[in-house]
C-alpha cells in the first residue's frame, strides 16, 4: 500500500508557482516505481482515487508550435481536437527532448504549472465537473491537487474537449 502525504510545498517549479499565485492546493507523494507502465494510472492507484480525475500534461507540436494537452489518465489525447483547440490544423506528439527542454521537467513529471517557458495549454473539459483534479507537480511520485479553475487560470488554458 502507498503512503500518501499531505502536505504545503515540494520545492517544485509547480509548487512555487502555485504558492507564488496564493492557490488552495496540496501536495500528495507516492512511491513511484520506475517499471510502472504508466505514470498517471500509478498516481490515481497508489493514491486511491478516481483516474478521471487524475489529468496527464502532454506536449504536442500544433502547426509547428508546441502546446500542453491536459487529459484524463483514464484517456488518451484527441491531437485533431488539441489542434482544433487552438485554430490550427495538425497536431503530432513532440519530441520527447524537446518537451523536456521546453517545460524544464522529465518524462512522467512534467507538469503544466511552472514551466520553464510557458506554454499555450488546453485542459479537457472534463476537468471542470471534479471539485479538485490532480495534476503532476514536477516530479515523478509526486501530485498536486487543486481546483480545475485555478489550474485553467494559471495556465492560461482554453478549456475544450480534448480527450477520448
Amino acid at each position: 500500500m502507498a503512503k500518501k502525504q499531505q502536505q504545503r510545498g515540494g520545492g517544485t517549479p509547480a509548487t512555487v508557482a502555485l504558492e507564488a499565485a496564493g492557490v488552495a492546493f496540496t501536495v500528495h507523494a507516492y512511491q513511484h516505481d520506475p517499471a510502472a507502465a504508466s505514470y498517471g494510472g500509478e498516481a490515481a492507484e497508489l493514491l486511491g482515487i478516481p483516474a478521471e480525475r487524475v489529468f496527464k500534461t502532454l506536449v504536442a507540436e500544433v502547426d509547428g508550435k508546441l502546446t500542453v494537452g491536459v487529459v484524463p489518465v483514464s484517456g488518451q489525447l484527441d491531437l485533431k481536437a488539441l489542434a482544433h483547440a487552438v485554430g490550427g490544423k495538425r497536431a503530432a506528439m513532440a519530441d520527447p527532448a524537446a518537451a523536456e527542454r521546453s517545460s524544464g521537467y522529465v518524462l512522467g513529471g512534467i507538469s503544466p504549472l511552472g514551466q520553464r517557458r510557458p506554454l499555450r495549454t488546453v485542459v479537457d473539459e472534463t476537468a471542470l465537473a471534479h471539485p479538485t483534479v490532480y495534476v503532476s507537480a514536477g516530479r515523478r511520485g509526486l501530485e498536486v491537487e487543486l481546483a480545475p479553475a485555478a489550474l485553467v487560470a494559471l495556465t492560461s488554458a482554453v478549456v475544450a474537449p480534448i480527450g477520448r
